[in-house]
């Protein structure tokens, strides 16, 4: 005969696990009739010159937003090209060589600056890129969104690296190889694969990034072959 007190924990489990399980179906039952909804609202309006045309005049019907998606191409590109190279080179220094007063202050630093309002890192590319060229562009949005992806890149390379087991360092020295070597051609390969993935988290946060450009790329309706400009 079974213990009558397991029996009631039991059914209790049960109420418990059933009414969890209610509440998440509500929750995500809002998420999915959102995305049902602009599906369905927005699916008549996506065609090809949707894709390939410029926007109208503001009042007109119609147009596209083809010098949108160049342009946020080249600004997130460019912020790729910028951070990418300095968070990976910033990481492998921290988790090689910064066991030290340095590299406590780049890891505060970093720290700080990953949890910074992105609005303010606008504010600063402002300051420092936009009033001295006297213009909006590319190039000073790039410049912002780089520097949020810089702490994001550096310190999970960091972790990353740190990850890689010290008997490989370790018999990569026995042999007589440089440190420096050892990192380049032991350590990165064999973290390449979280390095890689840190790379594309970052690119992919900053890609939904709009204060910061707001201050710094501003916005254009036409085309624009170069950085220097909106």
């Amino acid at each position: 005969m079974s213990d009558p007190a397991f029996l009631r924990r039991k059914r209790w489990n049960t109420m418990m696990f059933a009414l969890t399980a209610l509440c998440a179906a509500v929750a995500m039952s809002f998420l999915f009739i959102i995305l049902a909804y602009i599906a369905w609202q927005g699916a008549s309006a996506l065609d090809w010159a949707f894709l390939t045309r410029l926007p109208k005049p503001v009042g007109e019907p119609g147009g596209g937003i083809a010098n949108a998606i160049a342009g946020s191409a080249k600004v997130v590109g460019l912020a790729a090209l910028f951070g990418i190279p300095v968070g990976v080179l910033g990481g492998v220094w921290l988790a090689e060589y910064g066991d030290n007063k340095a590299g406590f202050c780049v890891r505060y630093a970093a720290d700080v600056l990953g949890g910074t309002p992105s609005i303010i890192v606008g504010i600063f590319a402002y300051t420092l890129v936009v009033l001295p060229m006297k213009r909006f562009s590319a190039l000073s949005g790039s410049i912002a969104l780089a520097i949020i992806m810089v702490p994001i890149i550096l310190r999970n390379t960091e972790e990353f690296i740190r990850l890689v087991p010290r008997s490989l360092r370790e018999a990569a020295l026995a042999l007589g190889v440089p440190r420096w070597k050892v990192t380049l051609r032991v350590v990165l390969p064999t973290a390449s694969r979280g390095i890689m993935t840190s790379a594309l988290l970052s690119t992919s946060r900053v890609a939904g990034e709009t204060a910061p450009l707001i201050f710094t790329a501003f916005g254009n309706r036409f085309w624009n072959d170069g950085v220097l400009h909106p």
